[in-house]
C-alpha cells in the first residue's frame, strides 16, 4: 500500500494526482489545447498536497508518465519527478503513457488501441485486450485504410487518444469505435503505480530517461 504522487505531461494535458492504495485522492489537470506544463505543473503539485493536507515527505513514491508523447512535455514531467525523488529520497516509478490511457475504457470483449497524434499521418499506438494485456507493443506508424484491418475484420476495436481525430477519417470499418477527447491523465496512473510499487518495480533516478520512441529532431529557423 502506498501514497503516490502521479505526474502526467506527455500530451497537452498537464495532470497531477495524489493516490493511496491505487485510488485517486485528488486530481488537478489542465486539458486546454496549449502546453501549460512549465507554468502549471509545480502549482498543481503544490495544490494536490494541500488539498488533502499531506506533506511531500509523507509520500512513498513518485510516478511519472514515461511516454511516448511530446518531447518537451515529457522532459518537463520527468525532470520534475526526478527532482522530487532526489529531494525527498523517494523511489521513481515510470508508467507507460499508452497503457495508462487504455485504462480509461472498460470493455467486455474486443481490443483497445490507445493512440497519440504524431507528425502528418503518423500516430504512436499500442494494442491491448479487454484485460489490459499487451497484444502489440508500442509503435510509430503511418495510418492507411488497411491499418488494424486484420484486427477489425474479426473484432470490435476501440480507438482512444489524440490520434483519433485523424484516424476516424481514414479507417471506416463497422467494427471501429472512436472515443474522442481522451487524453492521458494522472487519474489512471494510480492503479498502475500501486501495482509497480508492490513489486518494487522502480527506476534508477540517475539514469532514467523518457521513452520518446523516435529521436527528437530540432528544426532550424528559416533565415
Amino acid at each position: 500500500m502506498a501514497l503516490v504522487l502521479n505526474i502526467e505531461t506527455a500530451t497537452t494535458n498537464c495532470s497531477v494526482s495524489l493516490s493511496k492504495d491505487g485510488e485517486t485522492l485528488v486530481l488537478k489537470e489542465d486539458r486546454s489545447t496549449g502546453y501549460s506544463h512549465a507554468e502549471t505543473l509545480h502549482v498543481f503539485i503544490k495544490d494536490v498536497f494541500e488539498a488533502v493536507n499531506v506533506k511531500p515527505e509523507e509520500i512513498d513514491a513518485v510516478a511519472v508518465s514515461k511516454g511516448p508523447g511530446s518531447y518537451t512535455g515529457l522532459r518537463i514531467g520527468v525532470s520534475s519527478a526526478k527532482g522530487l525523488c532526489y529531494a525527498l529520497n523517494k523511489p521513481l516509478i515510470s508508467i507507460s503513457t499508452l497503457e495508462s490511457l487504455s485504462y480509461q475504457l472498460n470493455i467486455k470483449q474486443g481490443f483497445i488501441v490507445p493512440m497519440l497524434d504524431a507528425l502528418r499521418m503518423e500516430v504512436y499506438s499500442a494494442i491491448f485486450n479487454h484485460k489490459y494485456e499487451t497484444v502489440r507493443e508500442i509503435q510509430a506508424e503511418v495510418l492507411t485504410e488497411s491499418s488494424f484491418l486484420e484486427l477489425l475484420d474479426e473484432n470490435k476495436v476501440y480507438f482512444i487518444g489524440s490520434g483519433v481525430t485523424k484516424t476516424k477519417g481514414i479507417i471506416q470499418h463497422q467494427n471501429a469505435s472512436f472515443i474522442e477527447g481522451g487524453l492521458p491523465s494522472a487519474k489512471e496512473m494510480a492503479l498502475l503505480a500501486e501495482m509497480k510499487y508492490k513489486k518494487s518495480d522502480i527506476e534508477d533516478v540517475a539514469y532514467f530517461e523518457p521513452y520518446y520512441l523516435k529521436d527528437f529532431v530540432a528544426m532550424k529557423k528559416k533565415g
